[in-house]
């Protein structure tokens, strides 16, 4: 008999079964692959993530892993420019971006050295419930071999179409359109800052990884991802040739060290986090459109709000437990709805308005304005902290 067994291994599902097993928690964590191993991911962590990682005593590993850190960020819509450094979270002011088969990997060995115990190349096909409808344990394959584990918790931490929530029957409680599809590539040499561009019905980014390679992603209109995915390298290169000449010179002559990856499947959701026995926990539970690259960091967010609600609540009166769940979801909703409303703002790729451009080019005139601008990108702060009635007035003035 387990206190917690979680599905899912990555970004949300290791720092939850290692903050449950270092609070002493038997702990079984699951997933179909095996590590290390790559994922689709923009694998950008803001410094609120970054900040996760410190507490976690994770953040000098990734260090060591040769990740470098993103101490400089630049954004440009129009004629505004913005360069500089978010004031950030808890001392930390740098963002990372590491690949995602190292990242995980680190997640995965701090859960198991915590004491998870770890099955990877297995599927979860059951959710087992008592007679009262109470997620009591799942069922599956594993080696071949059919397998039954009983939990006081299931945590479903198995991304966006999530095999928990399924089994569970997770209502959506929010749900919105698609609206960008998204291509990424790696390069070679070529040096870059945490970078942004922005124009009408595109955004073009770049940001610096593992191996000396520079990550470039584009994003388009949902409406145009059957047009793009004809000839997604072409596209690639056009949007960012059209929307970041200098980064398009950057790139001239340098080697494309992957193949172009991408998706279309961008959903915006929020799924219910938790009933009788069982909890979602990252992409499972709610998801969002890419172009933020806030899902990291929320998934660390969210399993530490898990844990710190149901820690001393496993294997004690399920009644208190069903108590800590549902304060766990008003945790989630309450925190993570406003970054999911400024995303999909983002994800629009509407025009930039003459009025957020005299602001933006008010902005870049104050570097404290401007830390805060990236605070800002990092779901630090939110636009009531940049746009004050201070600034507004500054720009009739």
């Amino acid at each position: 008999m387990f206190d917690a067994i979680v599905v899912g291994a990555r970004c949300a599902g290791s720092p939850t079964a290692m903050l449950l097993a270092r609070a002493g928690h038997r702990v079984l964590l699951i997933d179909r692959a095996a590590f290390p191993s790559d994922t689709l991911s923009t694998h950008l962590i803001h410094q609120p993530g970054v900040a996760a990682l410190a507490r976690w005593g994770l953040l000098e590993t990734l260090r060591a892993s040769g990740c470098p850190p993103l101490n400089r960020a630049v954004y440009e819509v129009a004629d505004v420019r913005l360069e500089g450094c978010a004031r950030g979270v808890d001392g930390q002011r740098a963002g990372y971006s590491p690949r995602r088969h190292v990242l995980d990997t680190i997640l995965v060995k701090a859960a198991t050295a915590a004491g998870a115990e770890l099955r990877e190349n297995c599927r979860v096909t059951r959710l087992l419930y008592d007679d009262t409808g109470r997620v009591i344990g799942v069922e599956g394959h594993h080696g071949g071999r059919h397998f039954s584990e009983r939990a006081h918790l299931v945590i479903g931490a198995d991304g966006m179409r999530s095999t928990v929530a399924r089994l569970a029957r997770a209502p959506y409680t929010v749900r919105d359109p698609k609206l960008t599809c998204a291509y990424y590539s790696y390069w070679a040499g070529v040096p870059a800052a945490l970078e942004l561009y922005e124009s009408t019905g595109s955004w073009v980014a770049a940001v610096p990884t593992h191996d000396d390679a520079t990550l470039v992603l584009t994003y388009f209109p949902q409406s145009r991802f059957e047009e793009v995915r004809v000839d997604a390298d072409r596209a690639h290169r056009d949007r960012i040739r059209a929307t970041a000449p200098a980064l398009a010179e950057r790139l001239r002559g340098k080697e494309q060290v992957e193949r172009l990856r991408g998706t279309g499947d961008q959903q915006n959701f929020f799924r219910q986090a938790a009933g009788p026995g069982w909890a979602l926990v990252g992409d499972a539970g709610h998801h969002k459109d890419s172009i933020t690259a806030r899902g990291i960091s929320d998934a660390f967010f969210q399993a530490e709000a898990l844990a710190g609600r149901v820690g001393e609540r496993l294997g004690g009166d399920p009644a208190l437990l069903d108590q800590a769940l549902r304060r766990y979801a008003e945790d989630r909703d309450a925190t993570l709805m406003p970054g999911y409303e400024s995303t999909l703002a983002v994800a629009r790729l509407a025009p930039p308005h003459d009025r957020r451009l005299a602001l933006l080019r008010a902005v870049q005139t104050v570097p404290e304005l401007t830390s805060i601008y990236f605070d800002m990108v990092a779901g630090i702060v939110t636009t009531s902290a940049l746009y004050t009635t201070e600034l507004l007035e500054r720009l009739a003035g």
